[in-house]
């Protein structure tokens, strides 16, 4: 059962008024909250896209990615202002791994994983291929492993006779 409660609000005059508010239950707000939250546009900048998409942990870093060639929408390189709009194709490449995408709905505000996973569609043959990139890497040494810290005296030692420096 819905019960008001009063908030300090704006007359027409500009004046201070007490104004009741009624609250509603938990699961009422619930889909009014998701849909007022990530309002949803027709189009939208690629960089901002790609941060609500949780692809970038910031903005900035999405763009440097779009600069530098590893964001391609629809096969051909943009800038990060670029407009985006449902039913294009990306192609990210981040480290190793590589997506490829499709545009289902576009959002400006950065949500939980949940909600961001709703706005693309990864085609299946990037997702096997990511999968079998994890699963060599679990499979595979690192190549860093058989370091331990910093060379000892020896070390150093054959390594200068070794390089020419000493």
């Amino acid at each position: 059962m819905p019960y008001p409660f009063w908030r300090l609000g704006k007359s027409s005059l500009n004046c201070a008024v007490l104004e009741p508010v009624v609250r509603r239950e938990k699961q009422d707000l619930l889909p009014s909250l998701l849909m007022s939250q990530f309002e949803l546009t027709e189009k939208l900048r690629i960089d901002k896209w790609l941060w609500a998409a949780r692809f970038f942990k910031t903005r900035s870093l999405a763009a440097q990615a779009v600069e530098g060639g590893k964001v391609k929408l629809n096969d051909q390189r943009v800038k990060p202002a670029k407009e985006l709009h449902v039913g294009d194709a990306l192609d990210i490449h981040i480290g190793d791994y590589t997506w490829q995408v499709t545009v289902r709905e576009l959002s400006a505000r950065r949500g939980p994983a949940e909600v961001a996973r709703k706005l693309y569609e990864e085609t299946e043959e990037s997702q096997a291929r990511r999968l079998a990139q994890a699963a060599t890497r679990r499979v595979e040494n690192e190549p860093a492993e058989q370091l331990h810290g910093r060379p000892t005296k020896r070390n150093r030692r054959m390594l200068k006779r070794f390089t020419g420096e000493g």
